[in-house]
């Protein structure tokens, strides 16, 4: 069986290498500098295997990818890119794409890839085996961390389905966000996505919050109220920190994944769910189950699918471009224009071991910002707090909590919708984050920059 190969990019250097380096493992390799010469080459015979790169004149790599799925859908198409963001990496593996390589190439590795793929290739030929091709909004997901490109590889790949994903993690990974760009990658984008933070609500209130309750369920039910679970319709509802729930909402919710129904409190009869579920937890599960304080049966029906973030310190080539970023972003949402990281500051971000995360790099980042003159964020302006020696974890991630809040009030004089914007957090939670850590003097209430009307949450 001949192999064929061809490779496309608009660097000379980056094609003669990879021709290179493949040579020995194909009977024909051929070049192309862009996506419409690329298209032209299919004329003189279809490549067993398309390399391409994605950012490129004219036609790029992601539409070069759709229109050699459309007219050649055995190709096997491999991208490559010095920009590993999760929206691109996301839809080129729902596009069809086998793999995301991330520049500057390891060339063995590269080697041993392609060397997979014909393989595979052959054991299909000699089974009749078809294999399955796998098929949003912009993510703040920023990664240059192999773990992290592995992440964007399975979002666009369980994005196409509805199965059920736990996301695992540390507090501050940015669980959630994962969780949206499966939904924003997902056929069900325009689906609502519903996120509940299952400690955020006394266990009592949980299970009418997420399954709604019908007119006398208890005292104060005065009307039918539809739960999240009927809110959310054939999107998404975002489960975080499951591993805090109560023994009776597990079985509760077990319910909902095995059968697809649930009783609003007080109902006779069941309603059916046609959400995907999300869940999310920074705690160990194993060892919940082993103590008795998880279900065993809903752990299982929740790890169809796990994503595991790893943690920042673990990552640390990763913090410069999300410092980054952030910076934009918080600059953007208060009207500033984004200052300078010098590069003492970014010294000492990556210095540091960030036990709260993306969090807490935001958080420090947005006082750095507030801080900054002349346009320059200075190593003086990175103030770390008391980092990990607090005497408890607990406190110091509350104490972290309010200090974001805060800076981030001071910031925006007040604006309580674009400091929701920044925290990610509803008005009604903002407002909720206000009273917990008194900060009303830092947000008092105006017409239109705090009042909640009786449509928000």
């Amino acid at each position: 069986m001949k192999r064929s190969i061809l490779i496309v990019d608009d660097d000379a250097r980056v094609r003669t290498s990879v021709a290179h380096a493949l040579g020995e493992l194909a009977d024909e390799v051929r070049v192309a500098e862009d996506g419409t010469r690329a298209l032209s080459e299919f004329g003189s015979g279809r490549p067993d295997l398309l390399i391409t790169d994605v950012r490129m004149p004219g036609v790029d790599g992601l539409e070069l990818l759709r229109l050699v799925k459309e007219r050649a859908p055995e190709t096997t198409v491999v991208l490559m890119t010095a920009f590993d963001d999760l929206p691109t990496v996301a839809t080129a593996m729902r596009e069809g794409a086998e793999d995301f390589l991330v520049k500057p190439l390891d060339l063995r590795g590269l080697r041993n890839l392609v060397e997979r793929i014909f393989e595979d290739r052959r054991l299909r030929n000699v089974t009749g085996a078809v294999g399955a091709v796998p098929s949003g909004d912009d993510q703040p997901l920023i990664g240059h961390d192999p773990r992290m490109i592995a992440i964007f590889k399975l979002v666009g790949q369980v994005a196409a389905t509805r199965a059920t994903v736990i996301v695992r993690g540390e507090s501050g990974t940015g669980k959630e966000l994962i969780a949206r760009a499966i939904h924003t990658s997902s056929p069900f984008a325009q689906e609502p996505f519903v996120a509940v933070n299952c400690t955020a609500l006394p266990a009592t209130l949980l299970e009418s919050e997420l399954f709604g309750h019908v007119k006398g369920a208890f005292t104060g039910a005065s009307a039918d109220r539809r739960g999240r679970f009927a809110l959310a319709e054939m999107g998404t509802i975002f489960l975080d920190e499951i591993g805090d729930t109560s023994p009776d909402f597990q079985t509760k919710l077990l319910r909902v994944l095995q059968e697809q129904e649930y009783y609003p409190i007080g109902a006779e009869r069941p309603e059916r769910s046609q959400a995907r579920v999300i869940a999310a937890t920074h705690r160990d599960l194993e060892a919940l189950v082993a103590s008795g304080d998880f279900r065993q049966d809903l752990y299982y029906r929740l790890r169809v699918v796990e994503i595991v973030v790893p943690p920042l310190r673990e990552r640390v080539a990763d913090i410069p471009p999300l410092a980054e970023h952030l910076v934009h972003k918080v600059s953007e949402a208060i009207g500033r224009e984004p200052p300078v990281l010098s590069s003492e500051a970014v010294d000492v971000l990556t210095a540091h071991r960030w036990p709260g995360n993306v969090r807490e790099l935001e958080n420090c980042l947005t006082r750095a910002v507030v801080q900054a003159s002349g346009g320059v964020v200075r190593a003086e302006h990175v103030d770390l707090g008391s980092g990990p020696s607090s005497s408890s974890a607990m406190t110091s991630l509350e104490e972290m909590e309010r200090e974001h809040v805060a800076q981030v009030l001071m910031a925006t004089g007040g604006h309580k919708a674009r400091a929701a914007e920044i925290l990610g957090v509803s008005r009604p939670r903002l407002d909720r984050l206000i009273g917990k850590y008194g900060l009303t003097d830092l947000a008092p209430g105006r017409t239109g920059q705090g009042a909640v009307s009786p449509g928000d949450g």
